[in-house]
């Protein structure tokens, strides 16, 4: 999609509700859902951390950033995501956790994004972090200049094929609840992409979806 045209959906996406649970569910292992269902997750106090999907355009087409983390001890060791992490004390709110980390990360100054809207938490086990994420557009080409102690490399996922059912399969992984089991999960390029992450885009794809079929 042209992002001149992309671009145009922005007030009406803004305006959209999110479908929260109905749409982490379609990219949800089942194992995960019922895990989550029987946990009330803020009993454990978790952490809080912020991401940025973030929208630009490369050859005057729409794309979407995405993070190949690099290998180092710790969860999320070599997943892939969104850029972002954890909450620091100088953070005034999640909002600029997201946008302060998407700079450290990968080089995309603040002033050159601007937030359309917060969307749906997200619980994550394994670290025990409640993640916010923030969809936000940037209008500039963008040049990424990524931490390499971090970020291995930035996958540019192309809107048309975000959108696109085909872009999405199924795997066997192993998790942190369950042994073998299949899980729904994105392709981009030749990185699987599940978990929060998958759930994450999942809310994000639905929303755009249901704002691009009433235009």
């Amino acid at each position: 999609m042209l992002f001149t045209d992309f671009i145009q959906f922005i007030p009406k996406i803004e305006k959209e509700k999110l479908l929260a649970e109905d749409a982490h569910a379609k990219m949800a292992p089942l194992e995960r859902i019922s895990f989550l269902k029987e946990m009330n997750y803020l009993e454990k106090s978790p952490r809080h951390a912020a991401v940025l999907m973030l929208f630009y355009p490369k050859n005057n087409e729409t794309h979407l950033a995405l993070i190949v983390r690099n290998t180092y001890p710790g969860v999320h060791s070599s997943q892939i995501g969104f850029p972002g992490g954890k909450v620091e004390e100088e953070d005034k709110d999640l909002q600029e956790t997201a946008l302060r980390e998407t700079h450290e990360e990968v080089g995309v100054s603040p002033d050159k994004v601007k937030i359309v809207k917060p969307f749906s938490k997200i619980y994550i086990p394994p670290s025990n972090f409640l993640v916010s994420p923030f969809m936000g557009i940037s209008h500039h080409e963008l040049e990424f200049i990524p931490d390499l102690d971090e970020v291995k490399r930035v996958l540019e996922f192309p809107l048309a094929l975000f959108l696109d059912e085909n872009s999405i399969t199924r795997t066997k992984m192993t998790t942190s609840y369950a042994t073998d089991i299949e899980v729904p999960a994105f392709m981009v390029e030749k990185y699987i992409v599940w978990g929060a992450t998958a759930m994450m885009m999942s809310e994000l794809k639905e929303t755009i979806k249901s704002v691009v079929n009433i235009m």
